[in-house]
């Protein structure tokens, strides 16, 4: 099907953008100037020269050294030791496996390995508007709206561009979201490539585990809609378990080996290296329930539009304070506007419809099952990061720009061109990055 000209003008434009941005981004945002990029690194380098895996280990966080580190802005005489900071080695190894192929050939450039990452994220960004397409194939502008976010959400921009298994970590989100969506909508794929997917986000990263159950979720509701017998429903999720554990298992078995029953995430032994972190429980003795509520919402937001370093560099003083209250509006627009869609919406009950309806089930339960994984983290560590919420980044960015191209239908709706405003409009981000990037980040964060 041939795609009109604006199309597929905006997709290439959104898509260099992304490149040119994080590219920026990863050669001018100062050396370790990301959160938890030294240990990262590390993780990189020890697979690079002593083959796979590392273990965690106590010793591996040092929290009087980091606060040196953060504190000096990582001047060059305080990295003597930079290479024991090792903390993240309990991660999956898939995305270092990788990394190390980039960290030989660039001899360990840290610029190199930030590339890598950019690379990986230009995925995202792609399957974000292959999506959109697939759930809505009449409004490529919520789709390239919806890319358009993904891509220049300068918070996101400053993790994919930084050296971490994030990239890598959503681009296997985007992959099985389009995949489930495209079995929901009856494209036969097989079950054995949702449990390939599957084993390779075992491999990859624990944040992105929610996949492991909304693969059976869609398995489910695709039989829903099926005259058949509870048994083919019990044949496919064996199925797909199986696949799964086949490519993926062995990394639960190693962490057994290497940690202990019942550890077989390592998060154990992680929680045991990193337990001088500040704690949730202290910080409520001393401020309270209210107050503490008040700075995890506050603090997430902000971080989650844009609070960079090591949470060191927040955006409140630039432009005059306006840049959240920009994207506070423009939450509530696409919130409010997501209301209003669902209130116009027909309430037939075709076959697309339904599959739509499941296909919201799925974005639904991966939006609340982050949030609730986001808050549980934060009963026992003080993490107010709202990047913590990027694996379920799509499935945010399309409610969002739905909503707001609502209301841009809703004001604009004698207007038919008017429907490419939507994308348009989120691509002025772009520029946002490129400024914050040269006036905050670069010189707030340099030594």
């Amino acid at each position: 099907m041939t795609r009109p000209r604006p199309e597929v003008a905006l997709f290439l434009t959104i898509l260099a953008g992304y490149l040119i941005a994080g590219a920026l981004f990863a050669v001018y945002t100062p050396p370790w100037q990301a959160p938890d990029e030294p240990a990262h690194y590390n993780y990189v380098r020890q697979v690079a020269e002593n083959s796979c895996c590392p273990r965690v280990e106590i010793g591996d966080w040092q929290s009087d050294y980091l606060q040196d580190l953060t504190s000096t802005r990582f001047a060059p005489e305080a990295l003597e030791r930079l290479y024991t900071i090792q903390y993240e080695d309990h991660h999956p190894p898939l995305y270092y496996l990788l990394a190390s192929l980039v960290y030989k050939l660039g001899n360990g450039s840290l610029v190199a390995l930030r590339l890598f990452s950019v690379l990986l994220g230009a995925i995202t960004v792609g399957l974000t508007y292959a999506i959109g397409k697939r759930i809505l194939p009449g409004q490529a502008q919520i789709a390239l709206g919806a890319m358009a976010l993904v891509a220049f959400l300068p918070q996101h921009v400053a993790m994919m561009s930084a050296v971490n298994n994030d990239a890598l970590a959503e681009a296997l989100v985007a992959f099985g979201l389009l995949w489930m969506i495209r079995y929901l909508k009856g494209n036969g794929v097989p079950i054995w490539q949702m449990g390939l997917i599957a084993g390779l986000v075992i491999l990859c990263k624990i944040t992105i585990y929610f996949l492991l159950l909304l693969f059976p979720l869609a398995i489910w509701l695709a039989w829903t809609k099926q005259e058949k017998p509870i048994s083919i429903l019990a044949g496919r999720i064996a199925a797909f378990v199986l696949v799964a554990l086949v490519i993926g298992g062995g990394w639960w078995l190693r962490n057994i080996s290497a940690y202990g029953f019942p550890d077989f995430l390592g998060l154990g032994a992680h929680d045991a290296v990193v337990a001088d972190q500040p704690r949730t429980i202290d910080y409520v003795d001393k401020h309270g329930w209210i107050n503490y509520a008040r700075q995890l919402i506050a603090v997430s937001f902000k971080s989650f539009w844009g609070q960079f370093g090591w949470m060191a560099l927040p955006l409140d003083s630039v432009l005059g304070g306006w840049i959240y209250r920009g994207f506070a509006l423009l939450t509530l627009a696409g919130l409010s506007g997501s209301l209003l869609a669902a209130r116009t919406s027909p309430a037939s009950e075709n076959s697309d419809m339904i599959a739509r309806r499941h296909i919201r089930i799925i974005f639904t339960a991966a939006i609340l099952i982050v949030l609730l994984a986001f808050f549980y983290y934060n009963l026992e560590f003080l993490q107010w990061q709202g990047r913590y919420l990027f694996p379920a980044l799509i499935p945010i960015a399309l409610s969002l720009v739905a909503g707001i191209d609502a209301w841009r239908a809703r004001i604009f709706a004698r207007w038919d061109s008017s429907r490419w405003l939507t994308s348009a409009a989120l691509m002025c981000l772009f520029p946002l990055d490129i400024y914050l990037l040269f006036r905050v980040i670069a010189p707030g964060l340099s030594p």
